[in-house]
């Protein structure tokens, strides 16, 4: 059963071990514990819901936003035990960037807002990032307390049509991570992303830092924050819908499931059998 309870109370059950799924009092994100695992995944781009109080001032229409969101990428580890993810439009507050900048006054090199957003307006919105990085912080603080080490998969997508080049199906960024020390496992979670069997004769191609560089927040305070966690940004580009025309393509997000239903948990145990020896 999912309830709905407050951020405090997430807390309270996370330093307890307590397994439970909710979704924060005010509708900003989800998280479901179903047992406290060594890894982790998140999907802070899901998001859609886009607060009614902005909408007349947003220059950017729906399929605008949804254009720039990661639709599905929580429906792609939804069966994972533990999972965060935001379900507010990146357009309201932007979860994978630092708290000074998480409000667009731009997007995409398009203007957003009419008029300038008031102070207030704004604060309402930066609560919701705050109170998603408390919780974070206690999830990733007891399962690397818990196990030694932790391995957190950061799933995102990407609009493969804007590039005028071939590019991978799955690109992993890893220029704010330690190299020296993870460098088999993202080599081996490429390796293992490419395996996967998708309809339409869709080869599985797998890149590291060919798109993007695992530069956002998400990534880096976890990072910054933990020194024995792993945060692997991985990106799935957009085969799974399209893009321009707004089609989702339900089979695909289907294969994408099943594929990491059966390999990312065996990766996360790989890097955990590695860091207890």
């Amino acid at each position: 059963m999912m309830l709905r309870i407050s951020i405090k109370e997430m807390i309270t059950k996370i330093k307890a071990e307590e397994p439970f799924s909710a979704v924060a009092e005010d509708y900003s994100f989800t998280i479901k514990i179903d047992s406290y695992v060594h890894y982790i995944c998140g999907a802070v781009h899901d998001g859609h819901q886009f607060r009614k109080e902005l909408w007349d001032n947003c220059l950017h229409t729906e399929y605008d936003r949804w254009y720039e969101e990661d639709p599905a990428t929580k429906q792609m580890v939804q069966n994972h035990p533990i999972v965060i993810a935001g379900c507010d439009s990146r357009f309201e507050y932007d979860l994978n960037r630092a708290p000074d900048v998480a409000i667009y006054e731009d997007a995409w090199g398009k203007e957003l807002w009419k008029n300038s957003l008031k102070t207030e307006v704004k604060e309402r919105s930066l609560e919701k990032h705050i109170n998603f990085y408390k919780v974070l912080h206690a999830l990733v603080s007891k399962i690397e307390s818990k196990y030694g080490a932790a391995i957190v998969y950061d799933i995102h997508s990407y609009n493969w049509r804007r590039w005028d080049r071939e590019v991978p199906v799955v690109n992993l960024g890893t220029t704010n991570i330690d190299n020296t020390r993870y460098s088999s496992f993202v080599n081996s979670w490429s390796e293992t992303l490419s395996n996967i069997k998708l309809p339409h004769n869709i080869a599985t191609t797998s890149g590291i830092n060919d798109t993007f560089y695992g530069n956002g927040y998400f990534l880096k305070y976890i990072t910054e924050n933990f020194k024995n966690t792993l945060v692997l940004a991985t990106e799935f580009s957009k085969i799974y819908c399209h893009e321009i025309e707004y089609i989702m393509y339900p089979e695909i997000v289907h294969a994408i499931e099943l594929g990491l239903n059966e390999r990312l948990p065996m990766h996360a145990k790989a890097f955990y059998n590695h860091f207890i020896e």
